[in-house]
């Protein structure tokens, strides 16, 4: 054999034994895995209402979980639910615990570098509740006070960057969060806006005195980075299911109770991965 010969043929081997080692370190299931073994496992918030929570029967519900559903029965398989908080969105995904996270999982570049988000199906940007008798209007109004937010949320990062002088007392859940605020550990709470305005018109006393700050930002389902086969299929749901105003069907089947009869489902809904 020449020497070019075998030297083609170790570097053949060599790239082939690469690409299976990287496909067996693979922390992720491909498309078809998921197919052959009938169900798909999804991370969604536990106590995020109305977009991901366990009501009283113990089944999960909410915007989310709406879509989740939609995708199990299209994929032909079962949906299993891990809740997640959070800060371990990322985690979930990069261990392998999950295949999908849909849990208000805002798209931004940092995240983007550790998983791979599909097309959006959701916008928000950042809001602040606090009580009606000391309500919040500005971020100055924060300066040298406690404000409540979760662990790995974009209000996290956006007030540490953003206004240092305020004091950040963190949770991991929301529920916890809410807590916090309710007991009056801090002079407001910030999350997506979404959220607030949600939570304000089912606790009497608290308004959302800052309805939008940052930029408007796309909530996407993520999978793990470099799981191809699922990301694409996903992309092609969302722009089917767009073409049957689904998203909007799902925000009148689970959020329009909560906004009310005049709420604008365009504020929030993002069709077929179109801004």
């Amino acid at each position: 054999m020449k020497k070019t010969t075998l030297i083609k043929v170790i570097a053949g081997v060599l790239l082939l034994t690469t690409a299976l080692s990287a496909e067996a370190k693979a922390k992720y299931r491909s498309l078809a895995q998921i197919k052959k073994n009938g169900s798909i496992k999804v991370a969604v918030f536990s106590d995020k209402k109305p977009f991901g929570y366990v009501d009283e029967y113990g089944k999960y519900q909410g915007y989310d979980v709406y879509f989740a559903e939609r995708i199990a029965k299209d994929l032909g398989v079962k949906v299993k639910y891990v809740p997640v908080e959070a800060a371990a969105r990322v985690e979930v995904l990069e261990t392998g615990k999950v295949d999908l996270v849909l849990a208000n999982f805002t798209v931004t570049p940092a995240r983007a570098e550790k998983v791979d988000f599909a097309l959006p199906y959701m916008k928000c940007a950042l809001g602040v509740v606090s009580n009606k008798n000391s309500l919040v209007k500005t971020p100055e109004d924060l300066k040298g006070k406690v404000l409540i937010v979760s662990k790995g949320t974009t209000a996290e990062t956006y007030f540490t960057e953003n206004y240092p002088a305020v004091q950040l007392l963190k949770f991991d859940q929301y529920s916890e969060a809410y807590n916090a605020l309710l007991d009056g550990r801090g002079a407001g709470l910030s999350t997506d806006n979404t959220e607030v305005l949600a939570w304000a018109l089912e606790n009497p006393g608290y308004a959302v005195g800052i309805e939008s700050l940052g930029s408007i930002d796309t909530i996407a389902p993520a999978v793990a980075r470099g799981n191809s086969t699922l990301l694409d299929w996903l992309n092609e749901e969302i722009r089917n299911l767009g073409k049957e105003n689904f998203f909007h069907a799902d925000y009148e089947a689970t959020l329009r109770a909560t906004y009310g009869k005049d709420s604008n489902a365009d504020s929030l809904v993002v069709e077929g991965g179109k801004l």
